[in-house]
């Protein structure tokens, strides 16, 4: 299996762990192969030349893009280990729902704190504290989102926790004093060895940061 499935990927992309977590709790065999993003292989511009960017998962030759799509193909295409998306109809709309909301509310959002200006990530960081409430709300008292096993919008949503260290660090503020109940569900996850060795340190992303928004001149 693993000469047939192929993920390009970077280390720190939340996108990219999304593909690595799915792939880890099925326990699938693949090749990793880390990207450059200032200097695009020719697989990665070949595979994916639509929007040129990672992650892109290649399965017998033939590219999957998007990370949410990633998710759902490797539920879909290996559906007899560990199901991540419920049977159910209504509870598939329901995660596909919640999963776009974290790619608009919590992707989009932080990524005007750690790539945007000082006057922009104050604003970000409300609409970010919302959006996780938000989720936080929908959780509840659940030991996951989708009730008690890990599954799509826990794994839509976990990668990003590695990065909550930088939008704190930035924005001045604490997701826990905002939303413990979601701290609690992101350590229950780290907890889970599929997601530990796939999730990147946050500690390595905030010098990521620190370097990019240096090198833009951004503070």
């Amino acid at each position: 299996m693993g000469e047939e499935l192929i993920l390009l990927d970077e280390w720190l992309s939340m996108f990219g762990m999304r593909a690595r977590i799915a792939l880890a709790e099925k326990d699938i065999e693949y090749e990793y192969k880390e990207e450059d993003l200032t200097n695009k292989s020719n697989l990665l511009l070949q595979m994916n030349p639509i929007h040129k960017k990672i992650p892109v998962l290649i399965h017998k030759g033939k590219p999957i893009c998007e990370s949410l799509i990633i998710v759902e193909y490797i539920d879909e295409v290996w559906k007899d280990k560990v199901p991540l998306l419920p049977s159910d109809p209504y509870e598939k709309s329901q995660a596909r729902f919640w999963a776009d909301f974290v790619n608009k509310k919590v992707g989009e959002v932080g990524g005007r704190i750690w790539a945007g200006k000082k006057d922009e990530i104050e604003v970000a960081k409300k609409e970010l504290i919302e959006g996780l409430k938000e989720l936080e709300d929908v959780l509840g008292d659940k030991p996951y989102f989708g009730g008690n096993t890990f599954g799509f919008v826990d794994n839509a949503l976990i990668p990003f926790y590695s990065w909550f260290y930088t939008y704190e660090a930035l924005g001045n503020f604490k997701v826990e004093a905002e939303c413990p109940k979601l701290i609690v569900w992101a350590k229950r996850c780290k907890l889970r060895e599929s997601v530990s060795k796939s999730v990147a340190d946050e500690k390595e992303v905030y010098k990521f940061v620190v370097d990019y928004r240096k090198s833009h001149e951004l503070d």
